[in-house]
């Protein structure tokens, strides 16, 4: 190890190689369980030729290489299982190039998404893409996980946006992935298999954008319902009516309230409340969206919604959306948690919660659940509370496999949004059959014939 470092502190500036037992366990955890891996050194290069120079050395002396973003992963994407070497890509942090007249952006991975998003916005653009963790989450690691977000349900996810990377490949060898347009038909799509690879192909080391313009108006509303299942039936009607809204999100009352509390906001809520929806619709004609919203206001009272609150002003919106963002937080400062990403056809977004309590009552675990009712992706967080280790470790598992098993069987699958990682590897076989799996090593072999590349993830 004394002769690697000394590579790497030739080619990093100062302070760029991290050796350190205490320094790095900041790259030891990311936000899933209470997971650890400690590295035997952390690398902070500040251009692509650097990262390049790099995977060259560790793929020649054979070290696993583990690619990190912020750290803000919920399926332990990001964990060095095998030790060995992890490169962080949070000096690779430069906003490129907005383009206003081709609508595209070009960043670096280690770029803020809500910084990013900050930026177009000062130019009259958009980029959809707003996971929970935005305020801190990293564009690469955005790619690779495929986020998603609140406005997945109008916009789109990641993939929806990504045009053309530059990928370190594991040998230290540079590529793109595709060409800056909108269209592209021209041999197989290496952008979108490098998107949502969880870093298992390649360290992704600019990224090219397409952008939106920026929608000038937007309302937001709070729809309290008496039961967990409803509201999610009055999503489908909203979205059959022909209302796309840029935002429906769906809470039990645990959670809002868990959420209320970490946040220190109070919500006016009835005693009788179990779930709410937050609804949000935006555009440029102000009067078009109060039109929307007296719609909605219609059918959410055909579904039994018990209140509605009108947000009126920007602090009051701003409030209603911390609630919301804050949840996973919320809840992992309450417990250690499992939080699955279970995702299914919206329509039967019923059938999974009420599929999801009745297996937690089977196997002695309580559930806070929560996520995106506009495309039916909904996060299932298990608490471990006071169960011992053995129920923790053997016993929910039986139960997470039940709950996959039923998003099986409605047409869904284990993940929407967070990846499969390192915890949900084990579950692959569920939604997947052998030869799909082999298919998927295979593509990995081509990439990485070593294995060196995050090892131990998705397989």
């Amino acid at each position: 190890m004394e002769q690697h470092i000394g590579f790497f502190n030739s080619i990093l500036r100062a302070n760029a190689v991290i050796i350190e037992h205490e320094a790095l366990k900041d790259y030891a955890k990311d936000c899933t369980e209470d997971l650890e891996y400690i590295p035997q050194v952390a690398l902070l290069p500040s251009t692509a030729e650097q990262v390049s120079k790099i995977m060259a050395y560790c793929y020649e002396h054979n070290l696993p290489v583990t690619p990190r973003g912020a750290g803000t992963g919920l399926s332990g994407g990001a964990l060095p299982v095998n030790g060995g070497v992890v490169i962080s890509c949070k000096n690779l942090n430069q906003i490129l190039d907005i383009n206003t007249d081709a609508f595209q952006a070009t960043v670096e991975p280690g770029v803020i998404n809500e910084v990013f998003q900050n930026a177009c916005k000062e130019k009259g653009l958009f980029y959809p893409p707003d996971p929970a963790s935005k305020g801190s989450c990293f564009m690469g690691g955005n790619l690779a996980e495929n986020s998603g977000g609140p406005k997945a349900v109008k916009y789109g996810t990641t993939k929806d946006y990504v045009l053309n990377l530059e990928v370190v490949l594991p040998n230290g060898e540079m590529i793109w992935t595709g060409a800056n347009v909108l269209k592209n038909a021209t041999g197989y799509n290496l952008t979108q298999l490098v998107c949502g690879s969880e870093g298992t192909l390649g360290f992704i080391t600019k990224i090219v954008v397409r952008l939106l313009p920026y929608p000038k108006e937007n309302l937001l509303l709070l729809a309290s319902f008496n039961d967990i299942a409803t509201p999610c039936r009055a999503v489908n009607a909203i979205l059959k009516a022909g209302i796309t809204p840029s935002g429906l999100e769906y809470m039990e009352r645990n959670a809002v309230d868990w959420s209320m509390r970490f946040a220190d906001i109070s919500l006016d809520l009835a005693a009788e409340t179990e779930a709410i929806l937050l609804v949000e619709v935006d555009g440029n004609n102000l009067e078009t969206l109060y039109q929307d919203v007296e719609q909605i206001n219609g059918i959410l009272e055909e579904y039994d919604c018990s209140n509605v609150f009108f947000a009126e002003s920007d602090l009051e919106k701003e409030r209603l959306w911390k609630v919301r963002r804050v949840c996973g937080e919320a809840v992992h400062s309450h417990s250690i948690y499992k939080e699955e990403d279970t995702v299914v056809p919206r329509n039967h977004l019923p059938e999974l919660l009420t599929s999801v309590k009745a297996i937690g009552k089977q196997f002695g675990f309580e559930s806070v659940c929560y996520g995106h009712a506009g495309d039916g992706n909904l996060h299932v967080n298990i608490l471990k509370g006071e169960m011992d280790d053995e129920a923790w470790n053997k016993t929910v598992k039986l139960g997470i496999r039940e709950i996959f098993e039923v998003c099986k069987n409605l047409g869904g699958t284990i993940s929407g949004e967070h990846g499969i990682g390192l915890v949900q590897r084990e579950y692959m076989d569920v939604v997947f059959s052998v030869t799909q799996l082999e298919l998927m090593r295979s593509i990995k072999k081509v990439f990485d014939p070593k294995g060196l590349m995050n090892p131990g993830k998705i397989f």
